[in-house]
């Protein structure tokens, strides 16, 4: 032992001696008692262990089980799957409805209004074509322009004379000839003509599917047209998804229209064509719904009307844009997700400072620019007039018609424009975006 402790065991008593506790004669004791483990008491712990080590691994593929359907539910859309096609009165969700539709006892019994009297200014809407023998002026066209024989050649004279309203106004709205492009046969013509209220839709280049409408009622049924322009790519395309015209040229609800030569390279200002001038291809109709093909109608059609253009003294609906409310905010953003070029924005928004558009967000109260997939219109004169002018400026400038709809609301300030508010466009529709990018033409008409 050191010099500086010892320590002796005695009948298993461990006693520590200290140099100090030595020199003061003092000594502590630590007595160590020994453990004696009862079995039964060892013989459960080891059974917890053996349980452990097999509870464990279950016990985290139940937690990673748990952890995945989460996700997948969190990740989930939020969207209702669309209703099927032969339940024509369900529309799906929970929400409080924003668009006040009458009930349907009422819907039933809905008749369309008397033609009011037109005490405005502007009585008729003359539209230049081949019909009123007016050739191509070489002379009126510019260098760089969409305009073609389909649209005629506005110059910029003739754009700034369409927004003087007159008690008849000659202006350009497509069809300028004869050989222009979008041709539909004989058979749709006439059917066209028969219709007085027209849901319409349209997808060129293969870009989307059908969906069926729902939420109507079979009055509606039987009053409206449900009408799809289609061209010979998107017919291809639908085939293989199993999707054929019938032999009554219907697919479920939708008269299926196929439409030859169209006069655009660019897809998008084909679709303009059945979307801004309906009025043109539906000559005896008093009213019209267009609908985005990214998206299913799903309301009456005879109560939309109802709601969004009678009770409020309307002739044309639009839904405000969700997200901004300048044209000039609207064109950095068109610029930024690359939905057009930054010099044709350019060239468009120099115009319209030019014409004096302020750069509002409001305007008579609303916000200032528009969303478009919805549009609820009469087919009255002034309607026709402004939509020909939007259609003008969609070709002069770039396709995204919320860029346009703003300049012209100011240019022609025509009174009975509802904007109503983004809660109802969803109540009006399911918007499942755009399935796949449309095919263009290979040139552009001239």
């Amino acid at each position: 032992m050191s010099p500086s402790s010892s320590s002796s065991l005695i009948h298993g008593i461990s006693i520590s001696v200290s140099d100090d506790e030595e020199a003061s004669g003092r000594v502590r004791v630590r007595v160590r008692r020994k453990r004696h483990r009862h079995p039964a008491s060892a013989a459960r712990r080891c059974l917890l262990r053996r349980a452990a080590r097999l509870c464990a691994p279950l016990l985290l593929a139940t937690l990673a089980v748990s952890l995945l359907l989460y996700e997948s539910y969190r990740l989930s859309p939020s969207s209702p799957t669309p209703p099927p096609a032969a339940n024509l009165t369900r529309v799906d969700g929970a929400r409080k409805p924003c668009l006040k539709i009458l009930g349907p006892e009422k819907l039933q019994n809905l008749e369309l209004p008397e033609v009011p009297e037109q005490n405005l200014s502007l009585q008729k809407v003359v539209y230049k074509s081949s019909l009123l023998h007016l050739g191509d002026d070489d002379s009126s066209r510019t260098e760089i322009s969409r305009f073609n024989s389909f649209t005629g050649y506005q110059t910029l004279n003739e754009r700034e004379e369409s927004f003087k309203m007159k008690e008849l106004t000659t202006l350009h709205c497509g069809f300028y000839n004869e050989n222009g492009g979008f041709k539909v046969s004989d058979v749709d013509k006439d059917y066209m003509r028969s219709c007085s209220v027209v849901v319409a839709t349209c997808a060129f280049g293969g870009g989307d599917d059908l969906h069926q409408p729902i939420g109507m009622t079979e009055v509606s049924i039987k009053k409206v047209c449900y009408v799809a322009f289609w061209d010979e790519v998107t017919r291809a395309a639908q085939e293989e998804e199993g999707n054929k015209i019938g032999e009554n040229l219907m697919i479920g609800l939708w008269r299926i229209i196929l439409v030859r030569d169209l006069p655009f390279s660019d897809q998008r200002l084909n679709g303009k064509i059945p979307k801004l001038i309906s009025h043109r291809l539906f000559p005896m109709a008093r009213y019209s719904i267009w609908v985005d093909s990214k998206s299913q109608f799903r309301r009456d059609p005879l109560g939309v009307l109802e709601a969004l253009l009678w009770r409020s003294n309307s002739s044309l609906a639009l839904s405000e844009h969700g997200a901004r409310s300048s044209l000039y905010d609207e064109g950095k953003a068109i610029v930024k997700k690359h939905k057009a070029t930054p010099e044709e924005v350019k060239i468009q928004l120099d115009q319209y400072r030019q014409d004096g558009i302020p750069d509002e967000k409001r305007f008579n109260g609303k916000k200032a620019l528009a969303e478009a997939s919805v549009i609820v219109r009469d087919h009255a004169p002034l309607t026709n007039l402004f939509m020909c002018l939007w259609f003008n400026e969609v070709v002069r400038f770039t396709s995204r018609d919320q860029l346009s709809f703003p300049y012209v609301l100011r240019r022609l300030r025509m009174p009975g424009v509802h904007l109503f508010p983004v809660c109802a466009r969803k109540d009006l529709v399911n918007s499942f975006g755009h399935r796949r990018k449309a095919k263009p033409l290979a040139r552009e008409r001239r």
